[in-house]
């Protein structure tokens, strides 16, 4: 999809603007707090319901606002030609989607769709496929395995809609067995059927979420080993691997064996989501042997992959690029940027304080704007 133009009221500290955007290539130039990020995140939510760093929806309403809107108008497009893929592709009339997300204090958040309101959040993740490569992402190297099963997750999500309902029905039926483990930790008898009945159903989600996972990470891993040689051109091996207690035991055994432990922990012990992507350079783990230079390359490899495989598997995705080039050197930084303003990346956003790295990439694409960034306020250049 591409972003056509975006209309945002009172969201975090932008009171209210209207843009439209190029087809390729859209520059945010601006010092640090102006909003440009609160830009890129506001295009983020349209994608998945939700900010990409404050999963509390007031807090991102304007301090001084009651309520915050996001619209975005989007248009289909195959290889950024402006036409839907099809028999009769060329002769379609390419209609504009609206996407509207209306935040309220002390209100349920409502997302739109043209003219219909969503019933289920769930049901727009992977209509407007995207990726965001922002400093953020340094929490999937420095947190624990949650933010890698994310990873995971967001990506087989924008293309697999039974993935996440398997992955809602697996989350919910853990936390009954976690409530259920509370309730009967201290209980003189256990009811082990009721225990029993919520593990057998627990099994076909986390086989088909561990089959899903197995699979993605496989035909991810050399798209990102290759990017990664790319921007770092030495002989670094970058190494991801996906760990699984699924790998080597039956799931519904290990629930009935480790019952009893699980009633004096309080929770579930076993299953998917446990589950590990471990990052490492050579043999070791990435988070001990990087370099700030070496991690960051790493993570802006793993999620242009990640861009990559959308492609592959639908339509080229958004890409944000939020402040990507700090604490790397000139020559990974060109190595980037040869690389995104290729016709292998759909509609990117990308953010910077350096007006210079700007001008670099903005002067191949013929479809390309920059806007200068203040106080909240967006200038075209």
């Amino acid at each position: 999809m591409l972003l056509k133009e975006l209309h945002i009221i009172g969201f975090k500290n932008i009171q209210e603007t209207s843009l439209t955007f190029a087809d390729k290539l859209n520059c945010f130039v601006g010092n640090n707090g102006q909003g440009k990020t609160n830009l890129l995140d506001a295009i983020y939510y349209l994608s998945f319901t939700k900010s990409a760093f404050n999963p509390i929806d007031s807090q991102n309403i304007r301090h001084d606002s009651d309520f915050a809107m996001i619209q975005g108008v989007y248009v289909p497009f195959s290889n950024n030609t402006g036409v839907i893929s099809g028999s009769n592709a060329e002769q379609d009339v390419v209609e504009p989607l609206s996407i509207t997300c209306s935040i309220k204090r002390g209100a349920k958040k409502q997302f739109r769709c043209g003219k219909k309101d969503y019933q289920r959040l769930i049901d727009h993740i992977g209509r407007i496929p995207l990726v965001m490569v922002s400093p953020e992402d340094n929490q999937l190297i420095a947190e624990g395995s949650d933010e890698r099963r994310r990873f995971l997750d967001i990506i087989i999500g924008q293309t697999d809609r039974a993935y996440l309902e398997h992955l809602s029905l697996y989350n919910a039926l853990v936390k009954q067995r976690n409530a259920l483990l509370k309730q009967y930790s201290e209980a003189p008898s256990v009811p082990d059927d009721l225990f029993e009945v919520l593990e057998m159903q627990m099994v076909p989600h986390a086989s088909y979420i561990f089959a899903r996972r197995e699979e993605f990470v496989k035909a991810f891993i050399p798209v990102f080993a290759d990017l990664y040689k790319t921007i770092a051109l030495v002989e670094e091996q970058p190494q991801l691997t996906y760990r699984s207690q699924l790998h080597d035991r039956d799931l519904l055994q290990s629930l009935a064996n480790t019952r009893r432990r699980d009633l004096i922990l309080g929770w579930t012990s076993q299953g998917i989501h446990k589950d590990e992507l471990e990052m490492q350079l050579g043999d070791y783990p990435l988070r001990r042997v990087g370099s700030q230079g070496q991690q960051k390359t790493y993570l802006i490899a793993l999620k242009l992959a990640q861009a990559l495989y959308l492609s592959e598997q639908s339509v080229k995705p958004i890409l944000l690029l939020d402040d990507i080039f700090d604490k790397l050197d000139s020559t990974r930084v060109a190595r980037i940027v040869d690389m995104v303003r290729s016709d292998r990346f759909g509609q990117i956003f990308l953010t910077d304080t350096d007006r210079q790295h700007l001008t670099d990439i903005v002067q191949p694409y013929g479809s390309s704007k920059v806007f200068y960034v203040s106080g909240g306020d967006f200038r075209a250049g």
